[in-house]
């Protein structure tokens, strides 16, 4: 058996579709077009093409977006300003402060600086307490993303053993969150593996749905995954690859080439959830300019 391939690319493209109608919807009914303002500090590149992403897909589905540039050396003091200022701008609904920030920066003291109502990352305190315990609340974009993966292509979660690798507060633990809770799209066992669990493949082997976000290339193989499983693998790496002009290639977390052949289905790397991470960062604006323009 070789596995299905699941493009995330492909789901990101039908969700974006969706916000378009939505974005037109708010502007012709409302008159509001959905805001989102960008904090960028320093010349990071995987930061920049991030950002530059996130600006291509706002312009796709109609949200306005500004981008305020800081250099390396801005202070913390300047930072939370703009945070200030953006809070405080109702053209601006969503509000991201692209991470990592300078050594020199407290991240927490920026990010829990921006309104819960605002934040589209996902990660302020409010919004994190919402989501553990089910109420309705911005759900951070790249677990939001593997469950609309799932959702959309005809893997419910609910009543599946889902495993979940890693434990980051970016992904796996707001993931086990988001589908333990007993509500449609949710409902699943799931359990939690990490760097302290010992025999990783005894507990991944067990795994209806495998979610690989451990941060480690190639980290699971075959005999890792039961067959028939479920695999979505949200780890990007770079390893070098004398054969590519740019020295390297890119793998995820997951053994792609052998686990396929075990999997009934499978996310590559690249085109698998990454597409997915920006696409719901536009939900999530499109989202809370549909709240802002209800609470008006």
């Amino acid at each position: 058996m070789t596995a299905k391939v699941i493009s995330g690319a492909e789901v990101a493209a039908e969700i974006r579709e969706e916000l378009k109608a939505k974005a037109k919807e708010l502007q012709e009914k409302k008159g509001v077009t959905p805001g989102l303002g960008v904090i960028l500090v320093g010349e990071d590149p995987a930061s920049v093409s991030y950002v530059t992403s996130k600006a291509k897909g706002c312009a796709e589905v109609g949200i306005f977006e500004e981008t305020i540039r800081l250099s390396a050396d801005a202070s913390e003091e300047q930072i939370l300003a703009e945070v200030e200022r953006l809070n405080n701008d109702p053209k601006f609904h969503g509000i991201l402060v692209q991470l990592p920030l300078p050594k020199h920066v407290d991240e927490s003291k920026v990010l829990n600086a921006i309104k819960p109502e605002k934040d589209v990352d996902g990660f302020h305190p409010v919004n994190v307490g919402k989501l553990l315990i089910g109420e309705p609340s911005f759900i951070p974009c790249t677990p939001h993303g593997v469950q609309q993966i799932l959702i959309r292509r005809g893997y419910d979660p609910a009543g599946k053993h889902v495993v979940i690798c890693g434990r980051s507060n970016l992904v796996g633990k707001p993931l086990m969150a988001i589908l333990v809770q007993k509500r449609k799209g949710a409902n699943a066992t799931v359990t939690v593996c990490h760097t302290g669990t010992k025999d990783m493949g005894e507990i991944t082997r067990q795994a209806d749905i495998l979610v690989v976000a451990a941060g480690s290339p190639q980290l699971v193989k075959a005999d890792m995954v039961k067959e028939g499983a479920v695999v979505i693998d949200v780890g990007v790496n770079r390893i070098e690859d004398p054969t590519k002009k740019s020295g390297f290639r890119l793998v995820g977390d997951v053994d792609f080439e052998a686990v396929k052949e075990k999997a009934e289905a499978i996310t590559p790397v690249p085109s698998g959830v990454g597409p997915m991470t920006v696409t719901m960062l536009l939900a999530n604006t499109v989202t809370a300019a549909e709240m802002a323009s209800s609470a008006r």
